[in-house]
């Protein structure tokens, strides 16, 4: 694309140049900006974003909002309808990954493979107010990450504001031998190393397998995210939230590398799943006891 045909898309945009260079930090400079391109950059890192594989979303803070508006296109994109609804975001701003980008671009070109939507007052419909180049879109799972903020932003009265899809290979190899439902799975994980417990002590909630972008997958996802902060999509990857980049993330390496310490276990074991040793239900009861975590009883 030449000088002229980017003068032409910024004109379009409404962007003004001069607004922008007297208006403070640019977007990309911006603190939560450099910390959704870290976790995006940290996720390729683990071999969990095969080519355009995995999305990211981020709740921007009223603040933050206020110090990206003047950046902010003076003509936004028309709404578009989300297929779902969720209330509590009307009026909220997202930093949202595109539709086919490449995780491991996102920190080289953020407004290419990146962009931030505003939700509607009704919650149903989002419209793109900066980024997302070259006629981008948000994610195809973009229901999925709204209805996730959203029953997370609820759980959580705020805190939440991250929510991180990944394909780790050992938490989707997993969701072929073990049941897929949440008490099976979350104990097999936690049986499998101490921390895991430490990490989420709420369990992990599963969703089998469904046909991921539609508003089947965010509903079903959505309903197991009121109650844990991880979601395991099955024969897919699994969704993570969290109110930092860092919470989030690193309840997806928790969860990957208990899943890898037990998929390594079977493999040492011949296969078979009764082992010499794991922790016992009573062991469970005393890591919860030491750190003091808040556990679900059920799944005990």
């Amino acid at each position: 694309m030449g000088f002229l045909d980017d003068a032409q898309t910024m004109f379009d945009r409404g962007v003004s140049a001069a607004k922008g260079a007297v208006s403070g930090v640019a977007v990309e400079q911006q603190a939560f900006a450099k910390g959704f391109a870290r976790l995006a950059a940290d996720g390729c890192a683990q071999g969990w974003h095969e080519g355009n594989g995995g999305n990211l979303s981020y709740r921007l803070a009223p603040e933050e909002v206020a110090s990206c508006r003047s950046f902010f296109y003076d003509n936004p994109s028309s709404w578009v309808p989300m297929g779902v609804r969720a209330d509590n975001l009307s009026g909220e701003f997202f930093l949202v990954t595109a539709s086919g980008s490449h995780l491991r671009n996102v920190a080289l070109d953020l407004d290419a493979n990146a962009g931030i939507v505003e939700v509607g007052p009704a919650g149903d419909a989002w419209r793109i107010v900066w980024g997302f180049k070259d006629g981008r879109m948000p994610t195809s799972e973009m229901a999925a990450h709204a209805l996730a903020q959203s029953a997370r932003k609820e759980a959580t009265a705020g805190r939440s504001r991250v929510v991180y899809h990944a394909h780790p290979a050992y938490t989707v190899a997993l969701t072929n031998v073990v049941p897929l439902d949440a008490r099976t799975f979350t104990r097999t994980l936690w049986k499998a190393m101490l921390e895991a417990m430490v990490a989420f002590p709420s369990g992990v909630g599963v969703v089998p397998w469904t046909v991921p972008g539609g508003s089947a997958i965010a509903e079903a996802t959505a309903e197991v995210l009121r109650d844990h902060a991880v979601c395991v999509w099955a024969h897919h990857g699994l969704m993570c939230a969290g109110a930092t980049f860092d919470e989030a993330f690193g309840l997806a390496q928790a969860v990957e590398k208990a899943a890898c310490v037990h998929a390594r276990a079977l493999m040492m074991n011949g296969g078979g799943d009764r082992f010499a040793s794991t922790i016992p239900d009573e062991g469970l009861r005393g890591i919860a006891e030491a750190y003091g975590l808040a556990v679900n009883e059920a799944y005990l």
